[in-house]
């Protein structure tokens, strides 16, 4: 879907101009996206599996939750909204621990995509049973939890086991260690 969203400066502060997500990614211009991920109190992670329809990663395991963020919404806003659309789960905004804020510039499709995101992480406790979820279906093609252990063995090899996006692995180190460190761990 095509949808609305602000536009910002390199170093992320506001233009109060507004765009077409693919206006966004066709021109390189920089923008926010949200990423949730979800945690157990037994110390396990809550991985989405991309859609197949997806044109950058396809079938490949990531954040629970991430998705961009409408134009005019805030980021926690949109945090509760790509929750519920994505995995089903109703949240509310307390539920949601703001971890910090990485840029992430990648050029897909031959440079036809320029994804300069601002990813706005938040961790939150998964309180439900993974049955429960409800994947959206042209978003998620499975879902799955995995213990901090077999998170950081896949990690380490996700450079040949199509696991993980292998660039983003100091993305995903500093989030398990950022929800270790919320479970004093």
């Amino acid at each position: 879907m095509d949808e609305l969203i602000d536009i910002v400066t390199k170093t992320g502060e506001p233009t109060g101009k507004v765009a077409l997500k693919s206006d966004a990614h066709k021109n390189g211009w920089y923008h926010n996206t949200i990423h949730v991920w979800f945690y157990t109190k037994s110390g396990k992670v809550l991985l989405q599996q991309r859609s197949r329809k997806k044109i950058i990663y396809p079938l490949l395991w990531d954040v629970s939750v991430a998705g961009h963020i409408d134009a005019g919404e805030s980021f926690i806003d949109a945090a509760v909204r790509e929750t519920q659309e994505e995995i089903g789960l109703a949240i509310g905004k307390k539920d949601l621990i703001k971890i910090g804020v990485k840029l992430h510039k990648s050029n897909y499709n031959n440079g036809k995509i320029k994804d300069f995101e601002f990813h706005q992480i938040f961790i939150a406790q998964l309180r439900i049973r993974l049955e429960d979820l409800v994947p959206q279906e042209d978003e998620v093609e499975a879902l799955k939890l995995v213990s901090f252990k077999e998170f950081f063995n896949l990690l380490e090899g996700s450079q040949n086991n199509n696991h993980f996006i292998a660039s983003n692995r100091n993305y995903y180190r500093f989030v398990i260690d950022s929800i270790k460190a919320h479970l004093h761990l």
